[in-house]
């Protein structure tokens, strides 16, 4: 018997899969695929940023054809890479055994594209023969591997230059990275248990009566209040879309969120509630069904964005110009200077999200809507 230790499938722990499936072992086996260039991604919060992050792997892939690919992220993102066939193993930053892990393994390439103290740390401490992107240095300091990192770091320690930028996320770190950026899709592969979570959804809700669906994410991240747009607000836009009757309303959000959307359906009796307890996947399966997605900058832009759905995302305190559009997405921005300040609180008022109306996200709606009429009519 030989035992290949040196495949992709070998765990080492357990079977691999096709011994599972097939029965099949290493002597005879078809699907043996031999490890021969390792790369360790670097990118641990928060969800939605590792979620787009992901629009790297096909520029990886391509420069990098037969890599093993693990990723260490938190494990409140671990589920973003379920079903992803470029990842072949995720490490996860809360698991004890992580430094051993990172003090044994050896990567031949390393990939941080994060300028936190904290993943910086790990990218500095881990093996590998090539580092990209960022390390902390020994005086506790995130600094750039290479050239190619300094336009980016130089825009996190200025706001002038951060405000100034006009290159997406995705390029810079794309150019951080030395890989060539050709608009690679965030991505998200539903499996078929959690498309028939998405049809149960539409089933149960009679959904199909509608011809078109319209998501509104009444939240955003916690750690950015000013990114969300007011209650009032959401009352009023939902006030202007049921008055169209081929239009369906499915609200989204977390936990955070539950009074504010039970509060909104208390108030419209056509409004349907997605939910605020969904795992991960589930809210990915959930954010299937819309046609179009009313967001913040926030996770549901890029989960919608990675299912290529047509998007109206609202602007303030952070980059619009960092968002690849995709050619989905409709940006809304107030006219105000102050626009990307980053700020956890502010002064102003109005503040820019509340200078957004509701007119605003309608004519961004209405040229959604027109654009889905001609691809059905196309097809």
């Amino acid at each position: 018997m030989i035992l290949k230790t040196n495949c992709r499938h070998f765990p080492g722990d357990h079977p691999c899969i096709y011994n599972k499936l097939h029965g099949i072992m290493c002597n005879n086996c078809s699907y043996y695929s031999p490890v021969d260039f390792k790369i360790l991604i670097i990118k641990l919060d928060a969800t939605g940023d590792v979620l787009r992050t992901t629009s790297i792997l096909h520029a990886v892939k391509e420069k990098y054809p037969s890599s093993h690919i693990t990723w260490l992220t938190k494990r409140i993102s671990k589920d973003i890479f379920r079903n992803n066939s470029f990842v072949d193993n995720v490490l996860i930053h809360e698991d004890l055994e992580l430094n051993a892990r990172l003090q044994t393994e050896t990567f031949d390439l390393l990939l941080h594209t994060d300028t936190s103290p904290v993943s910086a740390a790990l990218a500095a401490v881990c093996n590998a023969k090539i580092k990209k992107g960022f390390i902390l240095n020994e005086l506790g300091k995130v600094v750039p591997v290479d050239e190619n990192g300094i336009d980016w770091i130089e825009m996190g320690a200025f706001d002038q230059l951060k405000k100034a930028n006009t290159k997406t996320y995705q390029q810079i770190i794309h150019e951080v990275l030395d890989l060539v950026y050709k608009k690679g899709e965030i991505i998200i592969n539903l499996d078929e248990k959690e498309k028939e979570f998405r049809n149960d959804f539409i089933h149960r809700n009679n959904l199909t009566q509608y011809n078109y669906l319209i998501g509104i994410n009444t939240g955003a991240s916690t750690r950015w209040r000013l990114k969300q747009w007011r209650s009032e607000g959401f009352r009023e836009l939902i006030s202007l879309l049921n008055k169209r009757n081929d239009v369906g309303i499915l609200l989204y959000g977390g936990k955070d969120e539950e009074e504010k959307n039970l509060e909104l359906k208390s108030k419209f009796s056509n409004v349907i509630d997605t939910g605020n307890n969904n795992t991960l996947r589930e809210f990915f399966a959930l954010v299937d069904v819309c046609d179009i997605m009313i967001t913040s900058d926030t996770l549901a832009l890029h989960s919608a964005a990675a299912l290529k759905k047509m998007v109206v995302c609202l602007f303030g305190p952070t980059s619009s110009n960092e968002i690849e559009d995709y050619g989905i997405i409709k940006k809304v921005i107030p006219n105000m200077d102050c626009l990307v300040c980053y700020k956890m609180e502010c002064d102003f008022i109005p503040n820019c999200m509340d200078n957004i109306t509701s007119d605003m996200i309608i004519s961004k709606v209405d040229e959604c809507l027109m654009e889905l009429k001609r691809k059905r009519i196309n097809i």
